[in-house]
């Protein structure tokens, strides 16, 4: 028996656009970063890029920063902090699940010191080549792994992970339910995870949520706040819990691309799998 249309429940906040060019939007934003791990210093970019801009705009430690090459910091593009959501363990293993040239995933490898390990998985392989690099300029090449991998199938067994971090990237997911499944597929029980996003005022139009530029930029596909939660719980998460909001798109080009109504910050927050 057909179903009648308005018994049919709508769609949920997370839910891709109909028809959406998911392969196109990917070789998009692989080609994005790619540029970023090559050029970080042409500053073109609708987004701010660098180590300053991780101090003064997210609130990372200067200091912290300084132990870690440039070659990591100087591509830094996050939009939050994870690391500043919560603890590390000493000892523990983290997952940096789009790690990009480092920065957060070197962080995390001295947080959870010499018993340690961290691993980041990412898609772009120039990014991929500058973390391990990275990782070999500090030092830490011993307990830090770089793997080839997208966030929606992490390349890593089940309850293997004490944290996984996120800085960034959950809005360029077409199906972030499940990347946030897989994220919590791989945590052990009572796992932390540390995700810093882009978060919307108010939801996008349909014709703007379809625009692959718009997603590419990192607003198309980002949520409200409360959207942002939602998902996270629908995974299977425990409640998340706010840490910092950020203005992470301060002084850029952004507005004069996209037009100024779209109000656009970030977060970071703290979630867990459940004991």
């Amino acid at each position: 028996m057909d179903t009648p249309d308005d018994a049919i429940a709508p769609a949920p906040a997370w839910a891709c656009p109909t028809h959406f060019d998911g392969a196109r939007l990917r070789e998009h934003v692989m080609a994005m970063y790619d540029r970023v791990a090559r050029a970080p210093e042409t500053g073109d970019f609708h987004f701010h890029v660098g180590a300053a801009y991780a101090v003064s705009y997210l609130g990372y430690d200067a200091s912290a920063l300084r132990r870690l090459p440039d070659r990591c910091t100087q591509r830094f593009a996050g939009v939050g902090n994870p690391l500043a959501a919560g603890p590390i363990p000493a000892g523990s293993t983290v997952l940096d699940h789009a790690c990009g040239a480092g920065t957060d995933l070197l962080l995390a490898a001295l947080a959870a010191g010499p018993d340690g390990h961290a691993v980041g998985v990412d898609v772009t392989p120039a990014m991929r080549d500058c973390a391990a690099t990275a990782a070999r300029e500090a030092g830490l090449g011993g307990r830090v792994r770089i793997l080839d991998g997208t966030f929606e199938a992490l390349p890593l067994p089940d309850a293997s992970v004490d944290v996984v971090i996120s800085n960034g990237v959950l809005n360029l997911a077409t199906d972030k339910l499940k990347v946030m499944r897989e994220a919590l597929r791989v945590l052990r029980p009572g796992g932390a995870l540390y995700l810093a996003d882009v978060t919307l005022e108010r939801p996008l139009a349909a014709l703007a949520r379809g625009n692959p530029a718009l997603w590419a930029a990192c607003v198309g596909g980002a949520l409200t706040e409360a959207d942002l939660s939602a998902v996270i719980v629908h995974a299977g998460f425990a409640a998340p819990r706010i840490a910092a909001r950020h203005d992470c798109f301060a002084g850029t080009s952004l507005p004069h691309k996209f037009g100024r109504d779209i109000a656009v910050a970030s977060v970071t927050l703290a979630a867990r799998r459940p004991a």
